[in-house]
């Protein structure tokens, strides 16, 4: 009678790894495709820069400081590459840093670009301009996405007893995206 216990013990043991690690698996595999989701965002407002970029440069050529530091900013943003295994709060920052600069350099070159009347008609700008709002939306719902999956990834290694499989096999608590330093005050727009 006691080795059947024993065995109904071990085997229950058994299960409840078996589900919990897997259950963490998944929790982990949606991080991650949270963070791709993220990352195909920002992708997206890179490759659309380079043409506002052009169509702001044909209207307003002697702005190039404005246009070098859009330039610059979308080359420091994209020179980041950061998988989902290697989040960590610091490497998470600097992507974060980088992201607001090109946010940050785009709402300058937007400035610029409304003192330009015939640049405010074009249509290629305002497509242009449409697509990097719509952009910066998707952006915002990526990281609102990508924080919930963390928070679902998070409870499940620091919940108990999930939290000894957790150690057991190295899954280990994933940043969230804060706010950009200066979020808390509205952009100033000056014409």
């Amino acid at each position: 009678m006691k080795k059947w216990i024993w065995i109904g013990v071990v085997a229950l043991v058994a299960i409840f790894f078996y589900f919990t690690y897997n259950g963490l698996v998944t929790k982990e595999e949606t991080l991650s495709s949270a963070w791709s989701n993220v990352e195909t965002q920002y992708q997206r407002r890179a490759d659309l820069i380079p043409n506002l970029v052009n169509t702001v440069k044909g209207y307003a050529v002697h702005e190039s400081e404005t246009l070098g530091a859009v330039t610059e900013a979308r080359a420091k943003a994209t020179s980041i590459n950061l998988s989902a295994s290697e989040l960590t709060p610091e490497k998470l920052a600097d992507f974060q840093q980088a992201q607001a600069d090109v946010r940050s350099a785009l709402g300058r070159l937007i400035a610029v670009a409304e003192n330009y009347p015939d640049l405010k008609a074009n249509q290629n700008f305002l497509e242009l301009q449409a697509q990097l709002e719509g952009t910066e939306n998707r952006i915002a719902v990526a990281r609102k996405d990508f924080n919930a999956a963390a928070q679902r990834y998070n409870v499940a290694v620091r919940s108990f007893p999930s939290n000894l499989v957790a150690g057991l096999f190295g899954f280990e608590k994933k940043p969230y995206f804060d706010a950009s330093e200066g979020a808390d005050k509205a952009p100033e727009v000056q014409f």
